[in-house]
């Protein structure tokens, strides 16, 4: 039995009923099996065996009381995977679907994801199963309070920086970034994604949406396509699937689907994405509500966006909501491109669709490392106490985006398999990584 094999059967044993961890542990390792194997090196010095257990897991209680007086009790996680290249970095998510297994699922990938952008960060996740939805500002605010009151001697700013993710924006980030500083007293850019007023970055908000959308006209333009022009279909209508929208219609595309947990709408003259931002960003409500702006428009309830024809497809909703069925629904319907805005989306059985038909795929932990990269550039305006201009952190963006196209390209060709994005960033990504690993001994 192969190195890679021994050790992804040894870690499934080891991690029982934690299936978003497997998931995420057998895409990586499979694809990563031919490079690993032939190098004799890895397994001497117990790379894998060190890279799929994590460095540290915290689990904390979080009891705060709502706004009738009562107390509530909520699970908190952070999982500090590898800080071979830098300080841990990743976002924290506030959900009820959140578990140790999607925890640790996502900070597994952030190592590869933080590895590709070139900049100096490890991998970590973080979150709890509160769900902000429906909640009072003040009930927020308990709530955050008491996350960072047991997070805050878990992080710091050369430690582990924590973000946003789903469930996580300017609110949340503000409310643990006060306690944090409260606590401490420090004002040090231990968290990203805080606000222009007080040690935020331009372009942030934008950054993950506008990165995919970067790095998927750089997979078009390498193979003598273009966005413009281009039908596209993006899934959810959060930060990251607007922001897409916006910098791929700002490029000649048409988006005309886009949808959240309740169903999806489809404008066939495109999404007026102004009314898409005050039904999302302003007054949080549901992407139903699209057709009393739009009356032509159509909302269909329930899962099915994937059977809306396009070029080009987009899923930033959440992980595995692009299925099997769904990939050939696109192949069939002339899908030439899909770009993963998301952590995950695609089941592995929708992946393998995608490669063996060869579309064009560019997997989330390049295709999304616009928003980890930005939270970087973050840290290093708050470390030099600088704060550079919205087109300065734009600029950078769209080169780390070409970047992280370009050496996942080289790598997949490198290793015999051309135009297999999924091998190459897995490839590139562990190989920064497990040459720090080694280089520092066995820590």
């Amino acid at each position: 039995m192969s190195y890679t094999q021994k050790v992804l059967d040894a870690t499934i044993q080891k991690n029982p009923g934690e299936p978003e961890f497997v998931q995420a542990l057998t895409e990586i390792l499979s694809t990563l099996a031919p490079f690993v194997d032939a190098r004799p090196e890895y397994e001497k010095h117990g790379i894998l065996e060190r890279l799929v257990e994590p460095e540290r897991a915290i689990i904390f209680r979080v009891p705060w009381v709502d706004d009738a007086g009562k107390v509530q009790v909520n699970k908190g996680y952070r999982v500090q995977y590898n800080s071979a290249i830098g300080p841990y970095k990743g976002g924290i998510r506030f959900h009820p679907s959140v578990s140790l297994s999607i925890i640790k699922f996502l900070g597994f990938e952030q190592i590869l994801k933080n590895s590709l952008t070139g900049l100096p960060i490890g991998g970590g996740k973080g979150g709890s199963d509160f769900d902000p939805k429906g909640k009072s500002d003040r009930e927020v605010m308990a709530f955050c309070q008491s996350f960072v009151t047991e997070l805050y001697r878990h992080i710091g700013a050369d430690t582990d920086v924590p973000a946003g993710d789903i469930g996580v924006g300017a609110r949340e980030i503000g409310f643990m970034y006060g306690q944090y500083k409260r606590i401490v007293n420090r004002f040090e850019g231990v968290l990203t994604g805080k606000g222009i007023v007080y040690g935020g970055s331009l372009a942030r908000k934008e950054a993950t949406g506008f990165g995919l959308v970067y790095l998927v006209e750089e997979m078009l333009k390498a193979h003598k396509k273009t966005l413009k022009g281009k039908t596209v279909v993006v899934s959810g209508s959060g930060n990251v699937a607007i922001y897409a929208c916006q910098k791929a219609q700002s490029l000649g595309a048409k988006v005309v689907a886009m949808s959240d947990s309740g169903g999806y709408i489809f404008d066939a003259d495109g999404i007026d994405l102004v009314a898409v931002k005050e039904i999302k960003e302003v007054k949080r409500g549901r992407i139903s509500d699209y057709v009393s702006y739009r009356p032509a428009a159509v909302y269909t309830e329930g899962k099915g966006i994937w059977g809306v024809k396009c070029d080009v497809a987009l899923p930033c909703a959440t992980q595995n909501e692009l299925t099997e069925a769904d990939a050939k629904l696109l192949v069939k319907n002339g899908v030439i491109a899909v770009g993963e805005g998301a952590n995950m989306p695609s089941t592995l059985e929708a992946t393998e669709v995608f490669l063996s038909k060869k579309i064009l795929f560019a997997p989330g932990k390049a295709a999304n490392a616009g928003g980890v990269a930005t939270s970087a550039l973050e840290m290093s305006q708050n470390s030099m106490r600088l704060s550079w201009t919205f087109d300065e952190v734009d600029q950078k963006l769209k080169a780390i985006m070409a970047s992280i196209y370009a050496n996942i390209a080289a790598a997949a060709k490198e290793a015999g398999l051309e135009d297999n994005f999924v091998a190459g960033a897995n490839i590139a990504g562990f190989k920064k990584v497990a040459e720090a690993m080694i280089a520092q001994g066995t820590v």
